[in-house]
């Protein structure tokens, strides 16, 4: 299996059914070319105490990686990163999800280290250097209130459309639950949970209130030039100065 440190064209990737060759990904248990952006695979993290909690991982061209836990059948935490699922696993020697976090592979457990899978993770941190606005990685997950019924509801920026319909409902002063573009909700729904709500996605830390790897000051995926808010008109004007 190709090593993880494996550098990515980006500009080959096309969706997810080009993301992995057939090679890469020939003996991993589960796998799926889930999506236009990526892929599934079934994953697990292993706790002495608890056993095994068994999750789906998916794995997005930008290298973002979300696990839906699976670790029994009313469990509702979703959309967590590989570190907060090896926490909530109940792992013993946490802070090493890399080796922690594994694949079935021909049958055995293996880490995701050892497999092709964290190759667009390993590439977005290497090119983490070279973005704009102090280096940043990832733009971590929002909040809006409904203006009818308070309930916060999340927001996932992963993606220039994503960023696109936050940015539209932040400006928008009477948003509500039911211009969520994504997932169809209404104000009947359940709020998230204040313990879920701290997850935001930073690759740094799970639990992150904020940092130069989650926080993003402005760029060309969350900036929009064709946006007549203040916010974007300045970093439009800015950029081509």
């Amino acid at each position: 299996m190709a090593n993880g440190m494996e550098e990515v064209d980006r500009e080959s990737v096309v969706n997810g059914s080009t993301m992995f060759s057939d090679e890469e990904v020939r003996e991993i248990s589960g796998f799926k070319r889930g999506g236009d952006d990526y892929v599934e695979v079934t994953c697990g993290c292993t706790s002495h105490r608890y056993g095994d909690a068994v999750g789906t991982l998916r794995v997005f061209t930008s290298g973002d990686l979300e696990i839906s836990c699976e670790c029994t059948p009313g469990c509702e935490e979703d959309k967590l990163t590989p570190a907060a699922f090896e926490k909530h696993s109940g792992r013993e020697t946490s802070r090493k999800w890399k080796n922690n976090v594994w694949v079935i592979v021909d049958g055995e457990k293996v880490p995701l280290s050892k497999t092709a899978l964290l190759k667009y993770y390993n590439q977005a941190l290497s090119n983490g250097s070279t973005r704009s606005q102090a280096g940043r990685v990832c733009h971590r997950d929002e909040f809006l209130r409904c203006t009818q019924c308070n309930k916060n509801r999340r927001f996932r920026l992963r993606t220039t459309e994503e960023c696109r319909s936050y940015h539209d409902a932040f400006i928008n002063t009477n948003w509500k639950c039911s211009d969520m573009p994504y997932d169809k909700i209404t104000c009947d729904d359940d709020e998230e949970r204040a313990s879920r709500r701290v997850y935001r996605g930073c690759v740094r830390s799970p639990t992150c209130r904020g940092c130069t790897s989650c926080v993003c000051f402005g760029c060309g995926t969350c900036r929009f030039s064709d946006c007549g808010c203040q916010t974007c008109s300045d970093f439009t004007r800015n950029a081509k100065a």
